[in-house]
């Protein structure tokens, strides 16, 4: 004879087949209960209808749908920002290219600053909200990851202008004191573009369908047309392309250049002053 297990938090947490950590995160979604309470009611019977979408959760997860994208949620430079599959999941070593920003705008703490192919916004919300005194612009071809980043400037009460611009071609000529972005540069034959939750994540925010360069040729090619005097670029970049990247930058005129590393030692964001 089968024994009907109750439907209560601690046979979820039994027998969802997720990670403990996972699970927990599924119930705060459904439930909208902490964590604390969890351990507190972890026999209290679950609502069908909760117990029915929980399941339909786990099979999603189950399935390798990211869990950003589940819970609609992803936690970037100490703050909470919405996701969905139209805006790239904001990656911890993303937060190298705010802190290289946020480090420039220590000197000019009033400058303005254009943050191109924005996506969910993560990097220009993150430094308007820890340079409250810098002028903060973002910018995005995609109309669908452009409302994602206003719905985040608005839970977090920032104001950033947001232009729907394919690169360069909407902005203002000669209005920027920095230039940042994380452009699409994995390359279209990249095994990897097929694994994990890259899969899930919009294709155009990942490659520029070519030789995984060319987003940084246009942005760094056109940059001094919109830099003020003395401006600066940085842009996030792949694992194995810094050289290429100062190469590029070196050809486009700029100074100054230089890579940082990420907390692995990988070169990761590049870039440089244009001196006029």
């Amino acid at each position: 004879m089968t024994t009907i297990q109750p439907q209560t938090l601690r046979t979820f947490f039994a027998q969802s087949g997720l990670p403990l950590l996972e699970a927990k995160m599924l119930v705060e979604k459904v439930l909208g209960v902490t964590r604390a309470w969890m351990v507190a009611h972890d026999t209290d019977r679950i609502a069908d209808k909760d117990w029915a979408l929980l399941q339909i959760l786990v099979q999603r997860r189950l399935q390798g749908e990211p869990m950003a994208y589940i819970v609609g949620k992803r936690e970037f430079m100490g703050l909470n920002f919405s996701v969905n599959p139209s805006v790239l999941i904001p990656r911890p070593d993303t937060e190298i290219l705010v802190e290289t920003a946020l480090a420039f705008l220590e000197k000019y703490p009033t400058a303005s600053v254009l943050d191109m192919g924005t996506g969910s916004g993560a990097i220009a919300l993150s430094i308007a909200y820890h340079c409250p005194t810098a002028s903060v612009v973002a910018s995005d071809v995609s109309e669908a990851a452009l409302s994602v980043a206003k719905q985040n400037a608005l839970q977090l009460n920032q104001s950033v202008q947001f232009i729907q611009s394919d690169w360069f071609s909407q902005i203002p000529k000669q209005s920027f004191h920095l230039i940042v972005s994380n452009p699409p540069y994995i390359h279209p034959d990249d095994i990897h573009l097929s694994q994990g939750d890259l899969r899930f994540e919009p294709l155009s925010a990942l490659t520029d369908f070519s030789d995984g360069l060319s987003c940084y040729r246009t942005i760094i090619q056109q940059a001094p047309l919109y830099l003020k005097e003395n401006g600066a670029l940085y842009v996030e970049h792949g694992w194995d392309q810094a050289e290429s990247i100062r190469k590029i930058l070196y050809e486009a005129g700029f100074s100054n250049i230089s890579s940082i590393k990420d907390l692995s030692g990988i070169e990761r964001v590049s870039g440089g002053v244009f001196l006029v």
